[in-house]
């Protein structure tokens, strides 16, 4: 593993031209003829979070303490996992004819579309912030701690969007399946409700969730002000290097076989 990360890293110096070309045309295109350009990475969540505050406050709000923090959280981090992943179960095929024209690595357009996601993650974490403090939010040196959730969903976002990439460009039907794999994420969450609502042995389903495991981190460091268990730790690394092996592992085996399927 380590070796292939600084394989990774070799590659992105020596291909830093290319690579800072691709982020740049993302970008580009992806505010290309809009009024608020860029101010759609922040005003996007915050609309979100205003409806879902009007529909649920009312039902699950009363017994959450800080409830808009409670739903701000869960709602940038499934935010940025879904933007992640869909855009770079996308990368292959929409770079198809650069693709098929050139010999480079494939996952350097996947990582374009990951800086772009991770960037649009971060406006929306400088937005969540400043609601901690109109919330009265106390802010402690443990909030440093919300490096750890950010890295493991990154890497947890590349590798998920490898694995997504390189089974699209041979099962179109996989976007369609995959909505509907979000939408079902997006209830099992907890974004909006608590789980202390099931038995203490149904909550334990929760952990097999890797996003809620996220969300539950920053919901324990910002608003209980904890530090969560070392075994929590070591979950989200799991699930961050397992997703990335996964990602990977379908690069590795299918690398050769894309090119006859664009």
């Amino acid at each position: 593993m380590a070796s292939t990360i600084q394989r990774v890293i070799t590659t992105l110096h020596e291909r830093r031209f290319l690579f800072e070309q691709l982020v740049h045309r993302d970008f580009t295109q992806r505010y290309k003829r809009t009024v608020l350009g860029m101010a759609w990475s922040i005003l996007s969540p915050l609309l979100q979070l205003f409806v879902m505050m009007l529909v649920f406050s009312q039902l699950f709000g009363r017994n959450i303490d800080h409830y808009v923090i409670y739903l701000f959280a869960g709602n940038i981090n499934m935010s940025y996992y879904r933007e992640a992943t869909k855009n770079g179960m996308r990368s292959l095929n929409a770079n198809a004819n650069i693709i098929t024209k050139i010999n480079v690595p494939k996952y350097l357009f996947l990582l374009s579309r990951e800086v772009q996601a991770l960037f649009n993650f971060g406006l929306t974490i400088l937005v969540f912030f400043f609601f901690c403090i109109l919330d009265h939010i106390v802010f402690t040196p443990k909030m440093l701690l919300l490096v750890y959730p950010i890295l493991c969903l990154t890497i947890m976002n590349i590798g998920i969007g490898m694995f997504l990439s390189a089974v699209f460009v041979f099962f179109r039907d996989t976007e369609y399946l995959y909505d509907i794999f979000l939408t079902l994420l997006n209830y099992l969450s907890a974004i909006f409700y608590t789980v202390d609502r099931f038995p203490v042995s149904a909550q334990r389903y929760f952990l097999l969730n890797p996003v809620y495991v996220i969300i539950k981190y920053w919901r324990t460091i910002v608003i209980d002000a904890t530090i969560p268990s070392l075994q929590f730790h070591l979950l989200m690394a799991f699930y961050a290097l397992g997703f990335l092996a996964l990602g990977a592992y379908m690069y590795k085996k299918y690398n050769h076989q894309f090119l006859y399927f664009f």
